[in-house]
């Protein structure tokens, strides 16, 4: 599959999952949070210290979410990452998009031994789908 198809079969969840999500809005995991609700999409943040961010009911980890969420995109560090495919591996993920900084070359393999769709090629999902910084 080409990145762009990789990225059309991402975008056809119908919920996704922000694994890193974060209440400080300068932040990347509040940025591509606020990415997905300006476009109308269903979202559930992941983060385990909040209970709500951007006024969306937060999960505390990838198990929490609903079995409907097929698509996360990772804003963590590298380490964390590894951690997180494992268990969207258990949860039954489909699509993993790392954002440029959380790839890790483990979690992309694990994500590639399991056949998940695995974007970590940089490409930024604020810039693939737009974000406007409001």
């Amino acid at each position: 599959m080409s990145v762009q198809e990789q990225i059309d079969e991402f975008l056809k969840s119908k919920i996704f999952g922000v694994v890193g999500a974060s209440t400080n809005r300068d932040k990347y995991g509040n940025k591509v949070l606020r990415c997905y609700l300006q476009h109308n999409l269903q979202v559930i943040p992941v983060n385990p210290k909040e209970p709500v961010i951007e006024g969306v009911p937060c999960m505390a980890t990838v198990m929490d979410l609903p079995a409907d969420v097929k698509s996360i995109s990772v804003i963590t560090p590298p380490h964390v990452t590894d951690e997180v495919v494992k268990m969207a591996i258990l949860k039954g993920i489909e699509n993993i998009w790392m954002q440029p900084g959380a790839e890790s070359s483990v979690a992309i393999a694990l994500c590639r031994e399991n056949n998940i769709n695995v974007i970590a090629d940089g490409s930024c999902i604020l810039v693939v789908i737009g974000y406007n910084d409001i």
